[in-house]
């Protein structure tokens, strides 16, 4: 019934995709990913503004998904996805939900895990879509981009180039959010050391 609703979709082009995408971020199981590919082979020249559609799309959805989350909270999760993809997604949160968010855009595991579970565990929506635009806007475009400049032989690369983005892009988030981290202390301890100094002074007189 799932790969039918795909298939249909298909034959909207951009339009299919856009709808694919925007459910995707709410509550469809099938990321859009399996609707951008078979769309790009069809007319590789179209590639990145079915990236850019999906993009936008995901984006509009995202806000939607979060309130779910909000109101239902993540138990709705495991009713429709598979469970370890429910139970890594909220490892991640717990770990770090900023980082959850951007690993999660691309990863395999259906973008909606991360917008209900950011809902459900109120997890700030500004930040949501703040690290989903950079995350989804990587994976939606460099599908995208393989296709417009290879054509139909891109599909071979795909996985590879997924794979890649994930290996180097998870360091980097990791290394952005220590650095962040570290220097957030850092601005504490000297906002700290002023107000000691300040309360010193005051108690001195």
């Amino acid at each position: 019934m799932i790969q039918d609703f795909i298939d249909y979709l298909m034959e909207f082009g951009t339009l299919g995709l856009f709808i694919h995408s925007f459910i995707d971020a709410i509550i469809f199981p099938i990321p859009a990913l399996f609707l951008q590919i078979p769309l790009s082979l069809v007319n590789p020249s179209n590639a990145l503004w079915l990236a850019t559609a999906g993009f936008v799309a995901c984006m509009l959805g995202s806000p939607i998904g979060y309130y779910i989350g909000r109101t239902l909270g993540g138990k709705l999760l495991y009713k429709i996805l598979k469970k370890e993809w429910v139970d890594k997604a909220t490892d991640l949160f717990q770990k770090n939900g900023e980082a959850a968010v951007m690993i999660g855009s691309f990863t395999p595991i259906p973008f909606k895990v991360f917008t209900i579970l950011s809902g459900s565990l109120r997890f700030p929506l500004w930040k949501l879509l703040a690290y989903a635009a950079v995350g989804r806007a990587i994976k939606f475009y460099a599908v995208g981009a393989l296709f417009y400049i290879y054509g139909r032989s891109a599909e071979g690369m795909v996985k590879d180039v997924s794979m890649y983005i994930f290996a180097i892009g998870v360091p980097l988030i990791v290394i952005f959010l220590f650095v962040r981290k570290k220097m957030r202390q850092k601005k504490q301890k000297a906002a700290d050391a002023t107000q000691t100094t300040a309360t010193a002074h005051e108690l001195s007189e």
